[in-house]
């Protein structure tokens, strides 16, 4: 696949989607500025990272994308992983940290390119969305629970499971400082205000102001920091991001191989999540290979100039659409804007307090967990309940990267679970005159010679056990029903196996002085058969197509004395009753 500049939006460009484009990035960018900080920091990181984070990769991702609207850069679910991946390798902050962060970005990358090298975009198909919700819930917890501690004023430390994180608080409370406390609840009470009272400014950045207005104003009136002991952010030496090095020895590699592996799955099944949900509004059509090849460059470029593993962003993502966004541009100009105002206010960001980071995450916390989502999944079906609520609690307890694949092997197996156990559907003959298909029906009386189902599923090696149980469990509970019609209409594949099964139905009812039909065999199915011999076997004559009057036939081929002692009258084919001396139909004999 070539990497060439997309031609998608770039002759798009217009002085209409320019001054759209203009207008989105700088709602983008005011939301950006506090969420990159606020993210960076909870990977671990000073908070000037998430800005070197939303400026490299998220221009190459816009520029590289296939969809118009998608933001990427700093993201909470990425962050969280990255710090519980390096966390216990280096001490968070510190330069080998850095290094290792760096590292793990670039490892991230090249597995992302090399996904999309490959053409397997589709593989996230295979990552259930409720994977996601799951996994987003629990490390929103995960991001409230950690930063309890920054909220409190008490010092920095170690990262964990949710246990192992608030098993350490009240040891540490004696430590609190009531200044840095007042900040964050403050910081954390504006933002609630502003997003209730102020839905056209972005509550975060208002919090983020309200909070680091209040610590000077604490500051002035006590003293000074020294004396409040409010911790900031400090000075920012560079708002353009450096250039960068990775630790490039296999020893770094080998030890950040399956974190890395982890979060480009993540990363990969994020952003292609986000790029389809955006498809569906915007009738755009998506290439996902060209995504992970957009994803996988952002993140090399990123592990060169100082920023650590990126994604797409849900919030910024669908601010950025719901701005009125026309191409690829407004992410741009978004990240180009952020620069902008860190290089010319980055006085400023050195006075933003610890504590006040602390309360803005907990507001993006309570925005990460999807209530609707979780609840309408749960609803949906027993499988995804499990999925969701397995997800969560392994993100919970244990480690991040361990979560993603729970998730992904339990979504995997439900789904196995459902395809090697194909049901077997009560099905009649439509009501519609002149009609010929078939419809799920559990209440109109079977024919007593004839039992119609439909098979809803391929028949595989894997799926062979439980349809032979199927199909003998029926034979038992309806002996008399030695005729079968097979409704194949839901039957994708078929291996030999399957055609063996079918041969072997077949052979059974007849033995028992009945037979088989099939209805609507799919063409690959067919070519199976006739390959293996079960079509001429079976006879041509008992594999209808489509549309075909199918049930008329099948009822020639009925014992004509049980019809005669019938009155269910199951098909409007069925032969009439004999009439009696009046000329009245035989009542059924008992």
């Amino acid at each position: 696949m070539m990497l060439s500049l997309p031609i998608e939006w770039l002759p798009a460009l217009n002085r209409r989607s320019l001054r759209a484009d203009t207008l989105a990035g700088l709602v983008g960018a005011a939301i950006l500025l506090p969420q990159a900080m606020a993210y960076a920091v909870i990977a671990g990181l000073p908070p000037i990272y998430g800005i070197y984070c939303a400026i490299v990769p998220a221009i190459i991702a816009a520029l590289f994308g296939s969809s118009r609207q998608m933001v990427s850069g700093p993201a909470a679910p990425i962050s969280i992983v990255v710090f519980a991946a390096v966390a216990p390798l280096a001490t968070p902050g510190s330069g080998q940290y850095i290094t290792l962060v760096l590292t793990l970005t670039l490892l991230v990358g090249v597995i992302q390119l090399g996904f999309g090298l490959m053409r397997l975009g589709a593989l996230v198909n295979f990552v259930s969305d409720s994977v996601i919700v799951g996994f987003t819930a629990g490390a929103a917890v995960l991001i409230a629970a950690s930063q309890i501690g920054t909220l409190l004023g008490l010092p920095a430390s170690g990262g964990g499971n949710l246990a192992t994180v608030l098993g350490k608080l009240p040891q540490r409370l004696h430590e609190l400082n009531p200044y840095a406390t007042g900040v964050g609840l403050a910081t954390l009470l504006m933002g609630i205000a502003a997003r209730r009272w102020l839905p056209r400014v972005p509550y975060i950045l208002a919090a983020m102001i309200g909070g680091t207005l209040l610590s000077v104003v604490i500051n002035l009136v006590m003293g000074g920091s020294d004396k409040t002991g409010i911790q900031t952010v400090g000075t920012i030496s560079s708002a353009l991001p450096p250039l960068s090095l990775p630790a490039l020895d296999i020893a770094s590699w080998s030890t950040l191989a399956s974190s890395a592996f982890a979060l480009a799955v993540l990363g990969l099944t994020e952003a292609v999540s986000i790029a389809r949900s955006i498809a569906l509004r915007s009738g755009q059509v998506i290439d996902g290979d060209r995504e992970f090849i957009a994803q996988g460059l952002s993140n090399i470029g990123g592990a060169f100039t100082s920023s650590y593993p990126s994604s797409g962003s849900f919030t910024r993502s669908g601010l950025n659409h719901q701005s009125g966004a026309q191409t690829g541009l407004a992410s741009i100009l978004s990240s180009l804007i952020v620069l902008l105002i860190t290089l010319l206010f980055s006085p400023a960001f050195s006075l933003l307090p610890m504590s006040c980071i602390a309360g803005v995450l907990m507001l993006v916390a309570w925005k990460l967990i999807d209530f609707e989502q979780i609840r309408a999944r749960v609803r949906a079906s027993r499988d995804e309940a499990w999925i969701v609520g397995v997800t969560l609690m392994a993100t919970l307890i244990a480690n991040l990267e361990f979560a993603i694949y729970v998730g992904i092997l339990v979504s995997l197996a439900l789904y196995l679970n459902r395809t090697v156990k194909p049901p077997l559907t009560r099905a009649m003959p439509a009501h519609l005159p002149g009609t010929y298909h078939f419809v799920r029906e559990h209440n109109r009386p079977e024919c007593p010679q004839l039992a119609i189902r439909f098979l809803d599923g391929s028949l595989f090696f894997a799926a062979i056990a439980h349809t032979r149980r199927e199909l003998a469990r029926l034979r038992k509970d309806r002996p008399d029903a030695k005729y079968m019609l097979l409704l194949c209409s839901g039957v994708n594949h078929c291996d030999v196996a399957g055609s063996e099964l079918i041969s072997d139905e077949a052979r059974r009812r007849r033995a028992a002085g009945g037979d088989l039909y099939l209805h609507n065999v799919k063409e690959p199915v067919l070519a199976m058969l006739d390959s293996t011999g079960v079509y001429d076997a079976m006879g041509k004559s008992n594999v209808f197509d489509a549309g075909a009057s199918t049930i008329e036939s099948v009822v020639e081929q009925l014992d004509p004395k049980v019809c005669a002692q019938c009155t269910l009258r199951s098909f409007h084919c069925c032969p009439p009753l004999p009439a009696d001396e009046d000329g009245d139909d035989k009542p059924a004999p008992g």
